[in-house]
């Protein structure tokens, strides 16, 4: 979106296909999951208009070194298109998922207005490329999509794509490493989703005074007696956990909050990071077939519900039968299942290992009614698809851009990343 709206303002009228809905139409694609278990591939949590972000708490915050400025102006822009005016100063903004949807829509009308062309339900399937003459050197001519609403394949000739893809767009995934795309495996990391009172999280975070104070959030950290990282990741306050799958047969959760963040639970990713050394292989796509691996467990081992646990049922191995003082709130159903199952036994042991050890900065956060909800999975793309100084991968023409492509984390370094790429391009600063 942002590499789009800054090639607008330059004058250059960018085409943005979207292989997803609108968010309008998307919104009601992925409550009608949520509600029935109906997945649509091409338009769910990861898929259409905003990509994952807009089914999140809408995080702003960033460790990216910032000398240009881009976060500032990521900040603004959102600001202008619908965000409260409060993210401009607070130290962690934040948007919520009820306000980023429409920032996303009035983004793109803006864009359209400016010149631009968003064109939705029109999926990349592959690059047609050709070799320039020049050695080994190869070279963008034009792409191969599908366009669902007219029912018809298209080839669309082009010369600058950049591919912000997502960190879901498996098949996309595929089809670059067929053309000949250079891509490595990347680290990442998988874990589950805790859920506590967000009342409790409140009270250890401020005492008494946790009722007129901003909605308490944590970020915990351990390393393990094996040396692996355990980790919150993407701390939801007063949020939900949601059913995030994108494949059929295949299971993922995310955590969500709106932007009052006044819901009863608090939840958080507890992840362990994985590499190479932990994958099937060590080619580009490893990472990506260990994650449909255990996501597929996790669909297997609750029916295609998000598969829930006490952290005490967790630790003897064994199914939950009933809930304690904590109830699971999510988008999508639960149903008891072994979550330590779902999961690389290493994994699950440095898990146990790190919630028992965050019991020491949070008092309650090992008990043993604390849920934990899996598969978490998808923190980050497993591949990093490799480009040069000037944006462009081993074929010219093409620009791999964002957390999809590898470099970037987030909704605010993604949207960093897209500004960087349209620079790029329009030789700007």
């Amino acid at each position: 979106l942002f590499a789009a709206l800054i090639l607008a303002k330059a004058g250059l009228k960018p085409v943005l296909l979207e292989r997803g809905k609108p968010v309008e139409e998307r919104r009601k694609d992925v409550e009608a999951f949520w509600e029935n278990g109906d997945l649509n591939p091409e338009s769910n949590v990861q898929f259409g208009e905003g990509g994952a972000g807009t089914f999140s708490d809408g995080k702003l915050n960033t460790a990216v070194k910032d000398k240009y400025g881009r976060n500032r102006f990521v900040l603004e822009t959102f600001v202008q298109y619908g965000a409260p005016e409060e993210i401009l100063y607070d130290g962690k903004p934040h948007i919520g998922t009820d306000k980023l949807a429409d920032v996303v829509k009035n983004m793109r009308l803006e864009i359209e207005r400016l010149g631009g062309e968003v064109r939705f339900g029109v999926r990349l399937d592959s690059l047609n490329i050709k070799n320039t003459g020049n050695g080994d050197s190869k070279k963008l001519e034009s792409i191969n999509v599908t366009d669902r609403f007219l029912g018809k394949a298209e080839v669309i000739e082009c010369d600058r794509l950049i591919l912000a893809i997502g960190h879901s767009a498996r098949d996309t995934f595929l089809s670059l490493n067929e053309s000949g795309v250079m891509m490595q495996p990347k680290s990442f990391a998988i874990g589950v989703r805790v859920e506590h009172s967000q009342e409790m999280i409140g009270r250890n975070q401020y005492g008494e005074l946790y009722k007129a104070l901003p909605t308490a959030d944590y970020k915990l950290t351990h390393q393990t007696k094996d040396g692996r990282g355990v980790y919150s990741f993407c701390m939801c306050p007063g949020g939900c956990v949601v059913n995030a799958s994108s494949e059929k047969g295949m299971l993922a959760v995310n955590g969500m909050s709106d932007y009052l963040r006044d819901g009863i639970n608090a939840n958080s990713a507890i992840v362990v990071t994985v590499g190479v050394e932990d994958f099937d292989g060590t080619d580009a796509l490893a990472g990506m077939r260990f994650q449909r691996k255990w996501e597929k467990k996790a669909f297997d081992a609750a029916g295609g519900k998000i598969p829930v646990q006490l952290f005490g049922d967790f630790k003897k191995n064994v199914v939950s039968k009933e809930f304690g003082n904590v109830r699971p709130q999510t988008k999508g159903e639960t149903a008891f299942a072994n979550v330590r199952e779902i999961l690389p036994g290493e994994v699950a042991d440095s898990i146990e290992e790190g919630i028992t050890a965050f019991e020491k900065k949070i008092n309650g956060y090992s008990r043993d009614d604390t849920l934990l909800l899996g598969i978490e999975s998808r923190t980050s793309s497993p591949v990093k698809i490799v480009r040069d100084d000037t944006m462009q991968s081993n074929i010219k023409g093409l620009y791999p851009c964002g957390e999809g492509a590898g470099y970037a984390g987030g909704i605010t370094s993604a949207a960093m990343d897209g500004i960087k790429t349209a620079i790029k391009i329009t030789g700007g600063k």
